[in-house]
């Protein structure tokens, strides 16, 4: 299997997803718009991925290759492919989908619970999770419901998960990011999470050891049952 990954800025990890790739044996090209504009051909993958990135997804004057993406993510989605974005490639797929971003509205960071709706609970991806279960969040914006498609999850501050078509899949949180990718994360950008969450880099060592490694577990599952997909 040939697998696109979209990169939306420089420092980005693919974590557990990256793990459940190789482990099926997938040959991977990665795509770094953000730098030179280039996506992915349409007929080039059989499967889509979109990573997550500081800017917004309506933030074209800065990122001019995001109308672009929507339209490949929705288009990869609607034909059947096993499709996925992952925080701010979920708001992309949404804006590709018809939906309203909504910028700065819900920060949320850190291990949280996000739990699963009846269609949820039903999903071949996210049915076989607890109805609710830890993962890792890390976001400001929001997106109001794409048409047409499918609510897998939610918690009280966002809209989390959702589903179009066969295998096209978005998620707010990042199911990618383990504990090591998140011990990275509070390594190299410590200030950006105090100031979202205060006390959360002195408070992660102990959380990882809990609640986040539950979160790890919930995340690799996620990430075998999309690329099982494929």
């Amino acid at each position: 299997m040939r697998v696109a990954i979209v990169e939306n800025t420089r420092f980005t990890h693919h974590g557990q997803i990256g793990v459940a790739l190789h482990e099926a044996g997938a040959m991977i090209d990665l795509y770094k718009p953000w730098d030179d504009g280039i996506l992915p051909a349409p007929d080039s993958f059989d499967a889509l991925v979109v990573m997550g990135g500081e800017q917004n997804a309506r933030a074209d004057e800065t990122h001019p290759y995001l109308p672009t993406l929507a339209a490949l993510m929705q288009r990869s989605a609607q034909s059947g492919k096993a499709t996925l974005g992952v925080c701010l490639g979920c708001q992309i797929l949404a804006r590709g989908a018809g939906a309203d971003n909504l910028i700065g509205t819900t920060p949320e960071h850190g291990w949280v619970q996000v739990s699963l709706t009846e269609a949820g609970q039903a999903d071949p991806v996210l049915g076989h999770l607890p109805q609710s279960f830890d993962i890792f969040e890390w976001h400001s914006d929001t997106f109001t419901p794409p048409p047409g498609a499918v609510v897998l999850a939610r918690n009280d501050t966002a809209l989390q998960s959702y589903r179009i078509g066969r295998a096209g899949y978005a998620t707010q949180f990042h199911f990618e990011a383990s504990t090591a990718v998140v011990a990275e994360w509070a390594s190299s950008f410590g200030d950006m999470m105090e100031a979202q969450n205060p006390g959360f880099v002195a408070a992660r060592p102990a959380l990882a050891a809990t609640i986040g490694k539950r979160a790890d577990a919930n995340g690799l599952a996620i990430a075998r049952a999309w690329v099982a997909l494929i």
